[in-house]
């Protein structure tokens, strides 16, 4: 109710990037008043445990690539309630993102447009900053973009150089080749661009920490034809991917409640919220009937609610991930996703939101 009519009626009333920066410089700010909350926030209930990527996640609900660009708020934001947190997406050279304005907010379809660019102080910056993180406890995963002034032939090279200095601090890596505004960028998710990119990147996580060995991860666009989603899920089989991202945000504009002026207005970029819920959707029943169990799969776009998060373990997500959703229902989310996770296993007669994972597939198939 705090967020709902105090919070977030002053956070809208800024340009969406400049709330942005605020909430980062206030989370940082504020983190030693936060960081005591994580035994309040955070549910430590056996039953949300997840065991996955080699890793043991306190609960499966985390937070995606997007907010925390620059790895700056990662612990604060695992204070708040979140399972694990994503950052990036951090690129090996420093660059300044796309021309501003560049985010959008959409409040008539709970969502944003966004067209930032990667936007963020490059791979060495970041690595320093998590380094000097003291008595890390929030489970991190690192997304990793390439450089917009690198052409897609040395992208390997690109991804490498992050890898590389990244490997040390991550819980997993995440190998982002599906932002809609990077020129190019989704041209890598080609089978076989892909399959050169993802092994030159294992190949580099490897030699940078052999052990413990660095889960890698790759995260797709929701736009893909329902082939070429096949096409990356035969990929991961292949050469062993310990995990898939489903989905990025997309570049339709089909079924918005905002006036279609309006969103032309805004211009290209990716969209996330609500609008992206069922294609997201879609896209993980189908990797999830593809991979089984063999791949971990990670659902994101357009959830908002127990239901939906719900909806995505039961499909074949073993974890899920919010963002836009945090924006227009605030702080207390991912406490009332995974509390709610937990109440809905046990009301299935289930031990753990973990037993559920797939249970939509499972079912059909017998």
């Amino acid at each position: 109710m705090l967020y709902r009519f105090i919070v977030r009626p002053i956070l809208f009333a800024l340009p969406a990037e400049t709330a942005h920066r605020l909430t980062i410089a206030l989370l940082r700010v504020f983190s030693p008043l936060v960081r005591p909350l994580r035994s309040l926030l955070l549910p430590r209930d056996p039953a949300l445990e997840v065991h996955a990527l080699g890793l043991t996640f306190p609960t499966p609900v985390g937070l995606a690539a997007g907010l925390d660009k620059d790895a700056e708020a990662f612990e604060t934001f695992g204070a708040l309630g979140f399972g694990f947190v994503e950052v990036g997406t951090i690129t090996a050279e420093a660059q300044p993102g796309n021309p501003k304005p560049r985010i959008f907010r959409l409040p008539a379809d709970r969502a944003l447009i966004n067209r930032t660019g990667f936007n963020n102080r490059g791979a060495q910056a970041a690595s320093n900053r998590i380094a000097s993180a003291r008595r890390r406890r929030t489970i991190l995963g690192i997304n990793i973009g390439k450089t917009k002034v690198v052409p897609n032939e040395h992208a390997a090279d690109d991804y490498s150089r992050s890898a590389q200095l990244l490997a040390p601090l991550a819980d997993y890596i995440v190998v982002n080749v599906s932002s809609p505004n990077t020129p190019g960028l989704r041209q890598l998710q080609n089978v076989t661009e892909l399959r050169a990119l993802l092994v030159r990147v294992r190949d580099t996580l490897d030699a940078a920490r052999p052990t413990p060995r660095v889960p890698l991860l790759v995260k797709i666009a929701p736009d893909l034809a329902d082939e070429d989603i096949d096409a990356i899920a035969d990929l991961a089989l292949e050469l062993g991917l310990d995990g898939i991202i489903a989905t990025n945000t997309t570049i339709d504009r089909g079924d918005l409640s905002t006036p279609r002026a309006t969103v032309e207005a805004y211009g290209d970029g990716g969209l996330s919220g609500a609008p992206l819920k069922a294609r997201a959707l879609e896209v993980l029943r189908r990797l999830r009937a593809r991979v089984g169990s063999r791949v971990t799969l990670v659902a994101v776009g357009g959830i908002e609610s127990v239901d939906d998060a719900w909806a995505r373990i039961c499909a074949g997500a073993s974890l899920v991930q919010i963002y836009t959703a945090l924006i227009y229902e605030g702080p207390l989310l991912p406490r009332r996703i995974a509390l709610g996770l937990a109440a809905r296993a046990r009301a299935a007669g289930l031990s753990s939101v973990a037993a559920a994972v797939g249970s939509d597939v499972n079912t059909a198939r017998t």
